[in-house]
């Protein structure tokens, strides 16, 4: 065996087991692991290890992968919505000159690093300052179960509009225009349906992988080739075979290797430069101006008509600045208008941005629970109809999640208890194919604290039965239900046996493991049928 080919991996253990131990500290601190692989990446610069190879094209995979299985899950109805498309211009261009304003007057006023700075690159880096990031807000929705939610829509949607604007800036910043060949990408709309049939001939394992891989990689290589973003490629072939019955399962198949590649990028934040105080400095003082970005958010959203809830939640998963000003500050550095200093501003900026984001976004109920009469004077009167506060309509039971769990669980009660249960979900496409198969189901958030008051004041629920995806999004309900001294009885899903306690303690009554007790459904189920017979 080649000795420098066991050299390099042994390079490779020593920075994932780095990783792992700075994301496991993070986790357990409270902060989401990424915080510890951003920390990583900047104990690496420290010691002089530099972006290698493959951590580099860990980072490109992971951005691709990303980008691919946002395309997967993306309804391309949120973006033609206002709340979207006219929130983003809008912010952007008073961000745009608010940010360049103040990043051109310390120019003037010759402060470091800011005194070679033209009103040009002001307004450019402004423009970069303005983004927020793709890759952050996705792994914090997809951690809390809420990418069907409509403030996890309207962030996404948001940010796919950004992403278009960034695609737009590096094909002029580079003077490249898309080769004529790039007509022929558009021969994939009128191939959907091929694409369609070859998901649903891989079956359910390892060509499912694979295949997604080949849509991914591939649909990047081809778009890069016709000069035009290998990210964007990634991401129309994801949406091309979103409608697909088995895109959700292709999703999660993706999940474990798009998580492993993001490792690489978060990593590669930190390495981006030689880290020094003076640039240490400025990155920090970047980092209040977030704020600025997030308030604009809140008010551009709730002049929309989105509820205070949904845009101030929406708002806390923009609260932070993109790896997108990495890219603006390299072809600045390299077409040498800027000092090469300004990767390791824009790096510590975009990491301790992450870092608040973090904290931010893991109290937002709370923060909307303590602020909600200041907040609510920015909500408008008028409301969209896919954000009004349900009306149970005297329902007793309630079924949190209506998945596939929570779709059993509301049949077997209607059953039971006729009229008097309701379904409630997030999921806007979800609810229509519920209620087209006539169960009496509305959309709903199990963490909004302005629908457990109308519950609280109505006192017609007397079960609540959560089959949410995951043991956070359930803890964020258990939390409303305290809050309301909900007296009535609490039922819970949980997935793994560490779970149960946890559940309990946070107030539900009955905890059912989905797995451990799904072999005693079906033997009970058997025995059902035996004595039919």
């Amino acid at each position: 065996m080649d000795f420098e080919l066991i050299a390099i991996a042994l390079g490779d253990v020593a920075w994932i087991s780095l990783a792992f131990s700075l994301g496991f500290l993070a986790k357990h601190v409270g902060l989401p692991p990424l915080v510890g692989f951003l920390a990583t990446g900047f104990v690496l610069n420290s010691l002089g290890i530099g972006s290698g190879e493959m951590l580099q094209k860990l980072a490109d995979l992971g951005i691709t992968l990303l980008l691919f299985t946002i395309g997967l899950k993306l309804n391309l109805k949120v973006l033609i919505r206002p709340q979207v498309w006219s929130v983003t211009a809008l912010h952007m261009v008073i961000i745009i000159a608010f940010f360049g304003a103040a990043i051109f007057g310390l120019a003037l006023m010759s402060v470091p690093l800011f005194s070679s700075l033209d009103l040009k690159f002001s307004l450019m880096l402004a423009f970069a300052l303005s983004f927020s990031s793709t890759v952050f807000v996705v792994k914090s929705l997809e951690e809390k179960g809420e990418m069907k939610s409509l403030h996890g829509r309207i962030a996404i949607g948001i940010l796919i509009m950004q992403d278009l604007a960034a695609v737009i800036f590096l094909a002029a910043s580079t003077g490249k225009l898309p080769s004529p060949w790039a007509l022929l990408l558009l021969l994939f709309i009128p191939l959907r349906p091929l694409l369609h049939h070859l998901l649903h001939k891989t079956g359910h394992g390892e060509l499912m992988i694979l295949y997604g891989l080949v849509l991914a990689l591939g649909g990047a290589e081809l778009f890069e080739l016709g000069g035009v973003k290998g990210d964007l490629g990634a991401l129309i072939m994801g949406v091309l075979i979103s409608t697909h019955p088995k895109s959700k399962e292709m999703a999660k198949t993706m999940l474990g290797f798009k998580d492993l590649f993001l490792v690489g990028f978060f990593l590669s934040i930190g390495i981006s430069g030689q880290l020094s105080l003076e640039a240490l400095v400025i990155g920090l003082l970047l980092v209040p101006f977030v704020f600025a970005k997030s308030a604009l958010f809140f008010a551009l959203m709730t002049r929309f008509k989105l509820r205070a809830r949904t845009s101030l939640l929406a708002t806390l998963n923009l609260t932070n600045y993109s790896e997108f000003g990495l890219i603006v500050a390299a072809i600045s550095v390299n077409n040498g208008w800027v000092d090469d200093e300004w990767l390791v501003v824009i790096a510590i900026a975009i990491s301790f941005s992450f870092i608040v984001a973090a904290l931010l976004k893991s109290r937002g109920d709370k923060i909307y629970n303590t602020h909600r009469n200041y907040l609510l004077k920015f909500q408008r009167k008028e409301g969209l109809p896919d954000d009004m506060i349900l009306d149970t309509f005297g329902a007793t039971i309630a079924v949190f999640g209506m998945g596939r769990v929570g779709s059993s669980a509301y049949d077997k009660m209607r059953e039971l208890h006729g009229k008097n249960v309701v379904g409630i979900d997030f999921d806007a496409e979800l609810i229509k194919k519920h209620q087209s198969m006539g169960r009496n189901v509305l959309h709903g958030d199990p963490s909004d604290a302005d629908f457990w008051d109308k519950i609280e004041q109505d006192h017609s629920i007397e079960l609540v039965m959560l089959a949410l995806p995951n043991l956070e999004a359930t803890l964020d309900a258990l939390e409303q239900l305290r809050e309301i001294s909900f007296s009535g009885r609490i039922a819970a899903t949980a997935r793994f046996p560490d779970e149960d306690k946890i559940l309990r303690q946070s107030g539900a009554i009955n905890v059912f493991n989905i797995y451990t007790e799904a072999g005693a459904g079906f033997a009970e189920h058997v025995e059902d049928q035996s004595k039919v017979r």
